[in-house]
Protein backbone atom coordinates (compact mmCIF):
# COMPACT_ATOMS: atom_id res chain seq x y z
CA UNK A 1 0.00 0.00 0.00
CA UNK A 2 2.89 2.39 0.78
CA UNK A 3 4.47 1.80 -2.63
CA UNK A 4 1.16 2.53 -4.33
CA UNK A 5 0.89 5.77 -2.35
CA UNK A 6 4.44 6.75 -3.31
CA UNK A 7 3.76 6.19 -7.00
CA UNK A 8 0.51 8.17 -6.74
CA UNK A 9 2.42 10.97 -5.04
CA UNK A 10 5.07 11.07 -7.79
CA UNK A 11 2.34 11.25 -10.43
CA UNK A 12 0.71 14.02 -8.39
CA UNK A 13 3.94 16.03 -8.47
CA UNK A 14 4.20 15.56 -12.25
CA UNK A 15 0.58 16.63 -12.78
CA UNK A 16 0.99 19.74 -10.64
CA UNK A 17 4.16 20.62 -12.57
CA UNK A 18 2.27 20.17 -15.86
CA UNK A 19 -0.51 22.41 -14.56
CA UNK A 20 2.02 25.06 -13.51
CA UNK A 21 3.56 24.97 -17.00
CA UNK A 22 0.11 25.24 -18.57
CA UNK A 23 -0.76 28.24 -16.40
CA UNK A 24 2.56 29.93 -17.26
CA UNK A 25 1.89 29.44 -20.98
CA UNK A 26 -1.74 30.55 -20.62
CA UNK A 27 -0.86 33.76 -18.78
CA UNK A 28 -1.13 35.98 -21.83
CA UNK A 29 -4.24 34.38 -23.31
CA UNK A 30 -7.86 35.25 -22.75
CA UNK A 31 -10.16 32.42 -21.73
CA UNK A 32 -11.95 31.09 -24.80
CA UNK A 33 -9.62 32.69 -27.36
CA UNK A 34 -8.32 29.28 -28.32
CA UNK A 35 -11.02 26.72 -27.58
CA UNK A 36 -8.73 23.69 -27.82
CA UNK A 37 -6.24 25.29 -25.42
CA UNK A 38 -9.03 26.17 -22.97
CA UNK A 39 -10.52 22.66 -23.12
CA UNK A 40 -7.08 21.10 -22.60
CA UNK A 41 -6.56 23.32 -19.54
CA UNK A 42 -9.96 22.47 -18.11
CA UNK A 43 -9.27 18.77 -18.63
CA UNK A 44 -5.87 19.06 -16.99
CA UNK A 45 -7.36 20.90 -14.02
CA UNK A 46 -10.04 18.23 -13.66
CA UNK A 47 -7.44 15.46 -13.80
CA UNK A 48 -5.26 17.18 -11.20
CA UNK A 49 -8.26 17.62 -8.90
CA UNK A 50 -9.32 13.98 -9.25
CA UNK A 51 -5.77 12.73 -8.76
CA UNK A 52 -5.21 14.96 -5.71
CA UNK A 53 -8.33 13.62 -4.03
CA UNK A 54 -7.33 10.06 -4.90
CA UNK A 55 -3.82 10.59 -3.53
CA UNK A 56 -5.18 12.11 -0.33
CA UNK A 57 -7.43 9.10 0.09
CA UNK A 58 -4.44 6.79 -0.34
CA UNK A 59 -2.44 8.80 2.18
CA UNK A 60 -5.26 8.63 4.70
CA UNK A 61 -5.46 4.87 4.20
CA UNK A 62 -1.73 4.54 4.90
CA UNK A 63 -2.13 6.62 8.07
CA UNK A 64 -5.18 4.60 9.16
CA UNK A 65 -3.33 1.30 8.72
CA UNK A 66 -0.35 2.64 10.62
CA UNK A 67 -2.52 3.90 13.51
CA UNK A 68 -4.61 0.73 13.72
CA UNK A 69 -1.61 -1.60 14.08
CA UNK A 70 -1.44 -3.06 17.56
CA UNK A 71 1.67 -2.15 19.49
CA UNK A 72 2.27 1.16 17.73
Amino acid sequence: MRNKFRSHFLIEVALVAALAIYLAVAEGQAVGDNLAFTVAGAGLMSLVTYWTLSTLRGGLEVIAVRVSRPGH
